[in-house]
């Protein structure tokens, strides 16, 4: 029998927790947790700039996939601990918890893991160095697996002050080591907008080709309400904005309507990015929707041509905004902080907004009534989209409907199992439905482009038969109050469409649909796109599928100049017979398909709103711009 006695308790001392299980300090073990790691690292930075002792910070993707993140701040203390006895640099880079965070005089709010941030990415790095410039002193340690190598040593001398980590994550903790460029950028222009005149550069110089971005916003967020804003009608200049300070919350805010028919709102607490909102974005859209409201009755006119008072969703339509807040101890859904949950930030936000909003609509009363005016014939269209979407609604077999009539759908009822194509045009549709798993994969033809949805309200979206046969079929209704991504009836929503320039812009069309409208399918993995091959290359009876013009190339280098080949390009899907279909473009096994992500959603924002807006001066310079990365082009 085995006793379960004091010497079977492992007590996990120190990093050796971390290394134990990094899911509880790091979130997740793959590319987000990867990205992580650099976050951490810059937060620390972040929050010396935010105390004020930080102007420049410097982030670089060195060969090998090492990060070496510098800034012009106070440095580490490098004095010797007086619990610990050691190095101060070495007590914050092997020990849970130490930090100024903890110390209310040190930093007044900041980014960070609460602490452990630094020491996580030690433990969970191969290898990890650091250099302190203080005092005229370059201070220096390095690490392997969070264990320090020597004791701080001084290394050399030094001009003003800083602190510089470089480190390489532990390929045994995560799934990949491969950082993304687009991915980090993203993040830290955020940062720079978050902290005005804080300058931010990132260099990637891992290949021959440098890629390089420098962020220095002198308007702060009320410059990136405008970058949001660049490519659509603005209703009102200037962008409204304010900053307040109520009990221990510090809220600052930016916002401006345009003509466009969606939200965009980006929610950030101590520099720290919101994904899902929480309880600022709460206090935020109450206070709104309350003030907008109370304005609309003391205007008979426009009462008139309201029979009821407007909901958070007229007055948001068109909106975009920036909320930052600042407060003391932040508490968050999780360890990756999409969410704020502190309950008394609800109450304050709504306060302070409302205080805000009242005084500054009072003083442009042409302002609020442009809005009022926009939220009203938002309102009349949300009662038309309403009636619209029962049409969408999947009856139920008492009602005598059911899936739409254009869907072959497969015979396995799980989401997880199945999956959804979204074929261009009967006739690969056709193809499509003879060559499939009828198990696992469904099939819908879509005949046409879809409705551009960045041009149109809900109600005339739902007047497009091909959009309300696409919702009917995914099952996971649409609109604020209705949509839910966890109806989903296929796990898999893959677009299939021709490689032309037609099926291109069917592509965009579709993906504006989802990103605007179904935004929550992209971010749980489930919108995929599919890459049909773009040759045949025959030799005799031996056929080789080519997906690029590369591969195109070394297939005919593989068979040798003087081969007899035929090469045939497919125009289309339909071109290609059921058995060619499911063999280069259905079949689990040998398919290639590429995931949608949402790696940097102000840059999605930005690009939807260039690329299928109303204005054509952006557009045209997006395409001169991006004109030579253009691989195929088929007119």
């Amino acid at each position: 029998m085995n006793e379960y006695g004091a010497e079977k308790i492992k007590i996990l001392e120190g990093l050796e927790a971390v290394r134990k299980r990094p899911g509880m300090y790091i979130g997740t073990q793959d590319e987000t947790g990867l990205h992580k790691m650099v976050y951490e690292v810059v937060d620390n930075s972040v929050d010396e700039a935010m105390a004020g002792h930080c102007s420049h910070i410097l982030i670089k993707i060195l060969p090998d996939n090492i990060i070496e993140v510098s800034d012009n701040g106070r440095g580490i203390p490098t004095g010797i601990h007086p619990d610990k006895g050691i190095s101060t640099i070495e007590v914050v880079l092997t020990i849970l918890h130490a930090g100024g965070k903890f110390e209310n005089d040190a930093y007044k709010v900041s980014g960070g893991l609460h602490g452990v941030g630094v020491s996580v990415v030690n433990a969970l790095s191969e290898w990890l160095e650091v250099e302190v410039r203080q005092d005229g002193k370059l201070y220096y340690q390095k690490y392997y697996t969070g264990t320090p190598d020597k004791p701080v040593t001084v290394i050399g001398e030094s001009t003003g002050s800083g602190t510089t980590v470089r480190f390489k994550p532990d390929g045994n903790i995560f799934t990949t080591t491969e950082f993304q460029y687009d991915m980090l950028s993203s993040r830290f222009r955020e940062m720079a907008f978050l902290n005005k005149g804080l300058n931010l550069k990132i260099e990637d110089v891992r290949k021959e080709e440098t890629h390089s971005a420098e962020f220095n916003y002198s308007g702060g967020i009320v410059s990136f309400v405008e970058m949001l804003n660049e490519s659509k009608h603005a209703i009102h200049e200037p962008v409204i904005h304010f900053e307040s300070q109520k009990e221990s919350l510090h809220a600052e805010i930016a916002l401006q309507y345009s003509d466009a028919y969606s939200e965009s709102i980006f929610c950030f607490t101590n520099a720290i990015n919101n994904s899902l909102g929480g309880t600022h974005l709460e206090g935020f859209r109450a206070a709104l929707t309350r003030t907008l409201n109370d304005f609309l009755k003391k205007d008979t006119a426009l009462m008139k041509k309201m029979e009821a008072g407007l909901s958070g969703e007229d007055v948001r339509e068109g909106l975009t905004a920036v909320i930052s807040i600042k407060i003391p101890q932040p508490q968050f859904n999780s360890q990756t902080k999409e969410k704020l949950v502190n309950a008394e930030i609800k109450g304050l936000m709504q306060t302070l907004v409302s205080e805000k909003m009242n005084r500054y609509f009072e003083e442009n009363p042409s302002t609020v009534k442009k809005i009022l005016e926009k939220s009203i014939l938002a309102a009349k269209a949300r009662e038309a989209a309403r009636k619209a979407r029962d049409l969408t609604r999947r009856k139920t077999v008492l009602e005598g409907g059911g899936l739409p009539g254009k869907l072959a759908d497969c015979s396995e009822k799980s989401p997880e199992k199945s999956e959804l194509y979204l074929v261009e045009g009967d006739s690969a549709g056709g193809s499509a439905k003879q060559g499939r798993d009828r198990n696992t994969q469904a099939i819908l033809p879509l005949k046409g482009k879809i409705l551009n949805v960045e041009k149109s309200r809900l109600d005339k979206i739902l007047s497009n038969e091909e959009i309300r046969t696409l919702i009917s079929a995914m099952g996971t209704g649409i609109g604020e109050d209705e949509f839910n991504v966890d109806k989903i009836r296929y796990h898999k929503i893959v677009i299939m469409t021709d490689a032309d320039i037609d099926g291109s812009h069917i592509r965009t069309l579709l993906l504006t649909f989802f990103f605007r409208y179904m935004k929550a399918i992209i971010e749980k993995g489930f919108l995929y796109v599919a890459q049909p091959p773009l040759y045949l290359i025959k030799k005799g009876q031996e056929a080789t599928y080519a997906y690029s013009d590369r591969e195109k190339e070394e297939v005919i280098s593989r068979y040798g100049k003087d081969a007899k080949l035929v090469i045939q390009r497919y125009k289309g899907l339909g071109e290609m017979n059921p058995e060619q279909l499911w063999e280069t473009t259905m079949d689990p096994t040998a398919r290639v398909m590429l995931q949608v992500r949402l790696d940097d959603v102000v840059e999605a924002e930005d690009t939807f709103n260039i690329l299928m807006g109303d204005e054509v001066a952006p557009r045209r310079k997006f395409i001169e711009e991006h004109a030579s990365k253009v691989m195929n082009l088929d007119l």
